[in-house]
């Protein structure tokens, strides 16, 4: 998914497969996802082997996901062991010289950190945490060959670093890609991390919101930014799993999903719940849809879901991205909701707002060795800055639990009235309006959420 300098990143949501779209062919093969009401045996697998092809078995969520005749559908729900089943559902977002640079702590300001208050022009972080010892998982597309020009290498975890690829249509088997997770040709990965951890952009170190966090890429994405729920529940459970098996010691561990699609898939919503019954706690955006609602699994209600806002002050300087100052003290006049920002429908669970209005990180649209900068709007840029601010309220207190980092995060929130603002943007004056549907909480900022925690 190639994008040209001041494009829109958006998520495309696409329809989830049903009987209906898959139209009077019933000896049509399909993947589908299913989750069982009993744990996983011999037994059952045989049983249910009969009705098509089991390709992967996560016996930690209790599910599994077959390759299958559309006929078969039906018969497969009706069993008596199973709980749920639906066909696999679609996600969508989009080694150099190492960096002599350890820590950009103190990196240069940029408009979207002074927003959410870690940083203020002139001053530099007026946060005390900075992310040191927590883990954060960046479920999307990987990292390009070329992320150690960006990172510094020991801000990623290697060690931890997987991909996981197919799910989805005829093909239903998910399978691990050993290495592929530093390969991406995408770059969405790379510019989500980069406002987590900050990045070197030449001779200028640029700020993060947790610049000492340690990041864990996992590739669940495929090379044009696409994939399937499956993946996605995969790379949850491994996260999960890498938790509770001891492997990252007592530290906390946050998800980041810049990812989404217009159903709630079945086993995805399984991994959700295994991965925060494990103590983990998951960011996601909330979709790029506009008045069509929201992505999932951002709108699923345990998950920490993101809104994308913006500055009135964008595009009225040259390189205003880091060299305005956002006025202090937060006024909430000064921002607004994007066109493309989703928002909350019947049954969906919005929660906070934060920057997803043309926020600077590295992108590159080609292969090569060369470094590219570029301007990118969606609400894949502002979940990592929610993720970013729990993994520094996790710092603070190791304990809390996703749904207590989740309140803490909207009562902490600046209320956003529905309204409109004019706004100046690269092709002009544009006027944004939205409604109380389209803010959750508010505006989350970091000094607020971590003055929250006792």
């Amino acid at each position: 998914m190639k994008h040209k300098l001041l494009s829109l990143l958006v998520i495309v949501s696409m329809l989830a497969l049903t009987l209906t779209s898959l139209g009077a062919a019933p000896n049509k093969t399909i993947g589908i996802n299913v989750l069982l009401s009993y744990d996983i045996n011999d037994e059952l697998l045989a049983d249910i082997g009969t009705h098509g092809k089991v390709k992967v078995v996560m016996p930690e969520i209790r599910a599994l996901t077959m390759q299958v005749r559309v006929s078969e559908l039906a018969v497969i729900r009706a069993l008596p062991y199973v709980a749920a089943a639906n066909p696999d559902a679609e996600r969508n977002a989009a080694p150099v010289d190492i960096v002599s640079a350890t820590d950009f702590s103190d990196g240069i300001n940029t408009w979207d950190l002074d927003a959410i208050n870690v940083t203020n022009f002139g001053v530099g972080r007026q946060v005390a945490y900075d992310g040191s010892g927590v883990y954060v998982a960046v479920l999307d597309t990987g990292l390009v060959d070329i992320w150690r020009a960006f990172f510094p290498q020991e801000r990623i975890a290697e060690q931890y670093a997987k991909s996981f690829g197919g799910g989805g249509g005829e093909v239903g088997y998910v399978s691990e890609q050993p290495n592929k997770w530093e390969h991406d040709q995408n770059s969405h990965g790379t510019h989500v991390t980069s406002t987590i951890l900050g990045y070197f952009m030449g001779t200028r170190t640029i700020n993060g919101v947790a610049p000492l966090a340690t990041v864990i890429p996992v590739k669940v994405l495929n090379q044009n930014g696409s994939g399937w729920s499956s993946t996605v529940a995969e790379g949850i459970v491994y996260v999960a799993d890498l938790k509770l098996s001891g492997a990252l010691g007592a530290a906390p561990v946050v998800i980041n999903m810049s990812l989404g699609g217009p159903v709630l898939d079945i086993i995805e919503k399984a991994a959700v719940d295994y991965a925060i019954d494990a103590g983990v706690i998951i960011v996601a955006s909330a979709g790029n849809s506009g008045t069509a609602g929201m992505g999932y699994p951002g709108a699923y209600a345990p998950v920490i879901s993101v809104a994308a806002s913006g500055w009135t002050g964008e595009w009225t300087a040259a390189n205003w991205w880091r060299t305005l100052n956002v006025p202090d003290p937060f006024n909430a006049n000064d921002y607004y909701i994007t066109d493309f920002s989703s928002r909350e429908l019947a049954g969906q669970d919005l929660d906070v707002a934060a920057p997803g209005s043309w926020v600077v990180g590295p992108y590159k649209t080609n292969s090569g060795m060369s470094t590219s900068f570029y301007y990118l709007g969606g609400t894949s840029m502002a979940s990592p800055h929610v993720a970013g601010i729990v993994a520094l309220m996790v710092q603070k207190d190791a304990s809390l639990s996703g749904p207590e980092a989740e309140v803490i995060l909207e009562t902490s929130a600046v209320p956003l009235p529905a309204g409109c603002r004019s706004v100046l943007g690269p092709r002009g004056l544009a006027k944004y309006c939205w409604g109380a549907d389209a803010t959750g909480a508010g505006l989350a900022t970091a000094d607020a959420a971590l003055a929250a925690i006792p």
